[in-house]
C-alpha cells in the first residue's frame, strides 16, 4: 500500500496543491520554519542525550582543566 505513494506524479500533485494552497510568497517561509523547528528539535535531543549521560567516559585530551 506505501510502496507506491511517493511517486514522482504525486510529488508533482502535492506541490501544486501546497503552492495553491499557500501561494508562491509563502513556501519559502514554511521552509524556513519547518527548517528552524527540526533543527531546534536536534539540539534538544542532542542536549537531552547528553544530560542523561553523566557516567560516560570522557577522553583526557577533551577535559576541561
Amino acid at each position: 500500500m506505501i510502496e507506491g505513494l511517493l511517486r514522482p506524479q504525486h510529488l508533482l500533485v502535492i506541490l501544486a496543491v501546497a503552492v495553491f494552497v499557500f501561494g508562491g510568497k509563502k513556501l519559502p517561509e514554511l521552509g524556513k520554519g519547518l527548517g528552524e523547528g527540526i533543527k531546534g528539535f536536534r539540539d534538544s535531543m542532542r542536549s537531552a542525550t547528553s544530560d542523561s549521560e553523566p557516567n560516560s567516559v570522557v577522553p583526557e585530551s577533551e577535559k576541561k582543566v
